[in-house]
């Protein structure tokens, strides 16, 4: 792994919609980070946003970006379909790649966006920042501790709403193509990778998937999973952008010794047969902080605070010659279920991990 050794990281940014905005405030929050410059095909775009965040440079072709030799790191905030391409560019051109979710939208192109990164010694790291806040560390930490004992039952349940519009507004949004789902792969995969992250990997998947509110997109905007995982455990994943007015997301994990429940990044149960003191602090606080991870209506009422965690943890890493912790093959493993997900919606069976 290519080392980063200078006392000042300069980042690019490439694809300037609505999620570059996260990253580039995350960037500017960063101390000895510096966002040097942006790419977006519309140029015009570019500039207003070059503007906004005073960055010195802005393009409407991404390789003249990629062509700066002093940028180390690229943020790749395209429509997910369109990222292939571009983190293969980039890590030819020697630049480390921070993607966001899903790094990219089907197994095979991230197999080789993972191989060409570790040809040319460069970092491929996706964005799962939920992993970052502090509540839905504490549930891992917990499991590693071995607090709830073995692991029986583990649920993710995403019933948010997104209006016509939202998908209108971005042509991408809502097509297989580039978007490389609905409900699932846009919205609920943050929560399928934290399921994931907490249980372990996955064995098997029965599922059902529908369009049933938005009639005017290719991909589902309701699905529903029955998963069985390698460790005997079972679970169930829900996700939604049909559910007029949108219910806060919530993730249950129960083990035989206890159980915790989080919702909207708030922990709402938390019990153990060998009770602690610190767990009455963590029921009356909700958690060890209080701020939530975001709206279950609005798709950028989120804070940048868990991107710029990720990102300076990833410089972490980097500045030691090492994969970030979310690097491409754990960035791989949400989309790997998802996957397998709509393939046993689509044949109406049970469909057995790895694919």
């Amino acid at each position: 792994m290519k080392k980063l050794e200078k006392d000042k990281v300069y980042f690019g940014i490439i694809g300037c919609g609505a999620v570059a905005h996260m990253h580039a405030r995350a960037i500017k929050a960063i101390e000895g980070a510096e966002l040097k410059a942006v790419a977006d095909v519309d140029i015009a775009r570019a500039r207003s946003f070059a503007q906004r965040y005073e960055v010195e440079k802005y393009y409407g072709d991404y390789r003249e970006l990629l062509r700066d030799e002093s940028i180390d790191i690229v943020n790749i905030c395209t429509p997910s379909g369109l990222r292939e391409e571009i983190v293969i560019d980039s890590a030819r051109a020697g630049k480390h790649i921070i993607a966001e979710k899903p790094v990219e939208v089907t197994l095979e192109r991230i197999d080789r966006m993972i191989a060409e990164c570790n040809k040319y010694d460069v970092a491929l790291a996706g964005i799962f920042n939920n992993r970052y806040h502090k509540n839905y560390r504490l549930i891992y930490d917990t499991i590693q501790e071995g607090r709830f004992g073995r692991l029986i039952l583990g649920d993710v349940y995403v019933k948010w709403y997104r209006d016509q519009e939202y998908y209108t507004s971005s042509n991408w949004r809502g097509t297989w193509k580039f978007d490389g789902g609905g409900a699932l792969m846009n919205q609920s995969i943050h929560f399928i990778d934290l399921l994931q992250w907490y249980m372990g990997p996955v064995e098997s998947v029965k599922a059902y998937t529908e369009r049933a509110v938005h009639k005017y997109i290719e991909t589902e905007d309701i699905g529903l999973a029955i998963v069985r995982f390698r460790n005997g455990a079972l679970g169930v994943i829900e996700g939604s952008t049909a559910l007029y007015p949108g219910l806060y997301d919530r993730i249950e994990i129960h083990g035989e010794n206890g159980s915790a429940l989080i919702e909207n990044s708030q922990i709402v149960g938390w019990e153990f047969k060998d009770q602690q003191p610190i767990d009455q602090q963590i029921r009356e606080n909700k958690g060890l902080e209080a701020f939530d991870s975001g709206s279950s209506a609005d798709p950028m009422d989120i804070p940048y605070e868990l991107h710029k965690r990720e990102i300076e943890d990833t410089i972490n890493y980097l500045r030691e010659g090492k994969n970030p912790p979310i690097d491409g093959y754990e960035a791989r493993k949400a989309v790997e279920i998802i996957t397998a997900i709509y393939q046993a919606s689509k044949t109406e069976k049970e469909v057995r991990l790895p694919l």
